[in-house]
């Protein structure tokens, strides 16, 4: 019996955690496939390249430019652009958006956990086909981003590649805890085990549980949110000792760290403790984005939350906070770009429908940023803060062949990044529009 439980936790030790999360679906035959379009943006330069043409082998990118190599399988997109995989910084795959906030509060609570982890696999295959070939997903429930990011790492189902982080970690009462209902209602309160934590010693706790089940990455909420019902949306939420210990506990297991944070106090907070990103970032001022651009912390805006926050039905409590929060997160973001505040890309894919992450480029756009910035922000610099730049990011020889193409040239209409066609993911096609038939 001993022997059997070593060889099951070895087993375990195996196949889980970051390493596993960085695994890909199968990469074909070996074949070699050459990608060509009118034109090419490798996410490092600042113009776009004429003509494109990237040569896929083995999974890899082989070679950018140059020549067709004799015997290989060309696929010509015409006059489109190819560009690298797309990357959102914050998704939450497990979860649904439904307008009518009462009605999905409800069935969150009827929803087994098998149907949960199947409807989370349809979101993750209309993500994919949206040329989002790579994903940070920032908290879930019921460890169903572990399965999922498992499942595709496995070839099992379709969907882009996945870093998840377990529980979110946040404060009693707080944006990353059940607030809202009856006390006694679900048996027990909330505890580290959860994600929620009242000290120093319980954030490390914390951590170290979600890195044990297979946490690649640390979220937690550093202030009050929209869509939570006890809290005000701008209001630190953990203390200066707390955040110190959950970011100093992730850094020493080699794991990066986000950080929910709509105001300035907690977000400054966070950037004190060593965080490596503020997502979405409403209320910061001139002194909190400041400290991000010394720190070198990134902002990841998630401005495609207003169109699914528009759409919706929600209590008034909410509609408040909601209503202040779309009023401040244009100015916030044309300030950060004005203060040279290092940008990722991220949506919030689920408080708006799936599959539509990249109108969050558009918007970008809309706020200061230029369209070669704003494809930089969805490729290179976001992987560089997922810690990812060395395998993805880029068109580069060697790389993970993560391949996405649009039609026109997206530096002149950055919203043709809306109209992806073609999606690759480590050399594997997923999709192709312009196929014959």
């Amino acid at each position: 019996m001993k022997i059997f439980l070593m060889s099951v936790c070895l087993g375990c030790a195996l196949f889980s955690g970051a390493a596993f999360a960085q695994s890909s679906a199968p990469a074909g035959s070996g074949k070699t496939i050459v990608l060509r379009a009118a034109r090419m943006f490798d996410g490092k330069s600042d113009t776009i390249i004429e003509p494109g043409l990237v040569v896929v082998s083995n999974g890899k990118i082989q070679s950018v430019g140059g020549t067709v190599p004799p015997g290989a399988e060309v696929i010509d997109m015409g006059d489109a652009t190819l560009l690298p995989g797309f990357i959102d910084a914050h998704t939450h795959l497990s979860m649904a958006f439904n307008p009518d906030f009462a009605a999905q509060e409800l069935l969150n609570l009827k929803l087994t956990v098998a149907e949960e982890a199947l409807l989370a696999s349809v979101n993750a295959r209309k993500t994919l086909m949206g040329g989002f070939t790579t994903v940070r997903d920032v908290g879930s429930s019921d460890f169903i981003d572990i399965g999922l990011r498992n499942a595709i790492a496995k070839g099992a189902i379709v969907g882009p590649r996945m870093l998840v982080a377990v529980h979110a970690i946040g404060a009693t009462g707080g944006h990353c805890d059940n607030g809202g209902f009856r006390f006694g209602l679900f048996g027990r309160e909330t505890t580290f085990e959860d994600g929620i934590i009242n000290s120093p010693d319980q954030a490390r706790a914390a951590v170290r549980l979600n890195v044990k089940y297979g946490a690649d990455v640390i979220k937690t909420c550093a202030t009050g949110g929209v869509l939570s019902l006890t809290d005000d949306v701008d209001t630190p939420q953990l203390t200066q000792a707390e955040l110190d210990a959950l970011v100093d506990e992730a850094h020493a297991l080699r794991r990066k760290t986000a950080a929910h944070a709509h105001g300035a106090s907690g977000a400054k907070r966070a950037i004190n403790a060593g965080i490596d990103s503020i997502e979405h970032g409403t209320f910061l001022d001139d002194e909190a984005m400041r400290m991000m651009r010394e720190h070198g912390t990134y902002l990841v805006p998630t401005l495609m939350v207003r169109t699914g926050i528009r759409e919706s039905k929600l209590p008034p409590v909410i509609q408040v906070k909601a209503d202040a929060a779309m009023a401040q997160a244009d100015n916030m973001m044309r300030r950060a770009v004005e203060m040279g505040v290092k940008i990722a890309l991220g949506t919030d894919a689920a408080v708006y429908p799936h599959g539509n992450n990249a109108g969050e480029f558009g918007l970008m756009c809309a706020d200061g940023l230029t369209p070669t910035q704003s494809l930089k922000a969805g490729t290179s610099s976001a992987a560089e803060l997922l810690g990812l730049a060395a395998t993805i990011g880029t068109l580069d020889p060697g790389k993970i062949a993560d391949v996405v193409a649009v039609p026109g040239d997206p530096l002149q209409n950055i919203h043709n990044t809306e109209s992806v066609f073609f999606v690759m993911k480590a050399g594997v096609i997923y999709r192709n529009d312009r196929a014959a038939h």
